[in-house]
C-alpha cells in the first residue's frame, strides 16, 4: 500500500506527477475556512505533508498519528514547533541555500530604493509633478562607500555582504551568534557588538530567523541607538520587530527611512500607518519570489519529502 501524502500548496504539475507516482496524494491549493475540516481529516492518515505559508500547530499534528515528515517550501520554520518535532521524533525538512541569491537581490533592492527614494519619486513622476529640475526636497542619500550593518551573518547575510563589498565598496559590520571567519577574510567584515553596529551603520539590515528569543527583539531602544540618517531594512520576519516602535521612529525621524518586505501581520492591513509614510518602501514578502527560485524551492521540498518517506538521508533537516 502506498504511503499517504498531503500537499497544501500549489506545485508545478511535474512535481505533482512525481509525488503521485510513489504516494497516495491529497492536494489542497490553499487551506482556508472552506476546506480546513477536510484538511484536518486528511492529516489523520498522512505519512508526510508538504506546503508553505500555513501555521501547522501541535494540535493539528496530534491528529496525525502516522506522520513521519513535514517538508516546508521555505527556509524559515517558524510555522512549526521544533520542540514538538524533536519530542515526537518527527522530521522537519526545509529549503535553505536555493533562495540565497534571490533574497539577497531583494534586500539590496530595498537598500537602493530606500536610499534613492525610488518608489516615492516614481510616483511623483507618474502623478505629473515633475515640472523641471528636481531640488533638494527630492534628493536621496548615497549607498556607495557607506557602512552596512548586518544583524545575522548566515548564508543570505553573506550574499548581501558580497554585493555591498564588491559592488558598492561598503564597509561591512556584522553581529552574529558566532564570528564568521570567511566573511571577515573575503569581505573585510568586522564582528562587533549589536549596540556598536547600530550606532555606526548607515544601513541596518535584520537577517535573523524568527524564534521565541528573537520575537520583538528590535524595538524603541534599538531604533534610538541608530543614526538619524540611518535606513532600516527587514526582509527576515516581521515579528522580530516591534512594529509600533518602528512606525514611531519613522514618524519622529528618529531614523531616515525603512525598506520592508515583512510585517507583523501579512498581508499588511490597508489602514497600516506604514502605508502613509513617504520614507517607507513596502513590498509584499517577495524575498524569494522569482520563477527560478520558487521552482528550485519546490523541487527541493519534494526531494526532501521523498527521501524522508523512503527512509533515505534527508539533505536539509531543521528538526
Amino acid at each position: 500500500m502506498k504511503q499517504r501524502v498531503v500537499v497544501y500548496k500549489t506545485l508545478p504539475e511535474h512535481l505533482n506527477r512525481q509525488l503521485q507516482a510513489e504516494f497516495d496524494v491529497t492536494f489542497f491549493d490553499r487551506v482556508n475556512d472552506g476546506n480546513r475540516a477536510a484538511f484536518l481529516e486528511s492529516l489523520k492518515t498522512a505519512h508526510g505533508i508538504l506546503g508553505a505559508s500555513l501555521a501547522i500547530t501541535n494540535e493539528m499534528l496530534d491528529g496525525a498519528p502516522e506522520l513521519k515528515i513535514a517538508s516546508t517550501v521555505s527556509v524559515g520554520v517558524d510555522n512549526f514547533d521544533l520542540h514538538y518535532f524533536r519530542r515526537r521524533g518527527l522530521m522537519l525538512a526545509h529549503t535553505p541555500g536555493v533562495l540565497n541569491e534571490a533574497t539577497a537581490d531583494t534586500i539590496f533592492s530595498l537598500i537602493l530604493a530606500s536610499a534613492r527614494r525610488v518608489v516615492e519619486l516614481a510616483e511623483y513622476v507618474k502623478a505629473g509633478n515633475w515640472k523641471g529640475s528636481i531640488g533638494e526636497a527630492q534628493f536621496g542619500v548615497n549607498v556607495h562607500g557607506k557602512t552596512l550593518g548586518l544583524i545575522g551573518m548566515g548564508r543570505i547575510g553573506s550574499a548581501v555582504a558580497r554585493r555591498a563589498h564588491h559592488g558598492f565598496g561598503m564597509k561591512i559590520l556584522y553581529n552574529n551568534t558566532r564570528p564568521n571567519p570567511e566573511a571577515e577574510r573575503e569581505l573585510a567584515a568586522t564582528f562587533v557588538g549589536k549596540d556598536e553596529l547600530l550606532a555606526q551603520s548607515d544601513f541596518v539590515c535584520l537577517m535573523l530567523p524568527l524564534t521565541p528569543e528573537t520575537e520583538r527583539m528590535f524595538g524603541a531602544r534599538e531604533f534610538g541607538l541608530m543614526k538619524r540618517s540611518a535606513i532600516f531594512i527587514n526582509a527576515s520576519r516581521g515579528r522580530i520587530v516591534d512594529e509600533a516602535a518602528l512606525i514611531a521612529a519613522l514618524q519622529d525621524k528618529t531614523i531616515y527611512a525603512a525598506g520592508l518586505d515583512v510585517f507583523e501581520v501579512e498581508p499588511l492591513p490597508a489602514d497600516s500607518p506604514l502605508l502613509k509614510l513617504s520614507n517607507v518602501v513596502a513590498l509584499p514578502h517577495i524575498g524569494s519570489a522569482t520563477h527560478e527560485t520558487r521552482l528550485a524551492m519546490a523541487e527541493l521540498a519534494v526531494a526532501n519529502l521523498i527521501a524522508g518517506l523512503r527512509g533515505e538521508k534527508v539533505a536539509h533537516l531543521a528538526a
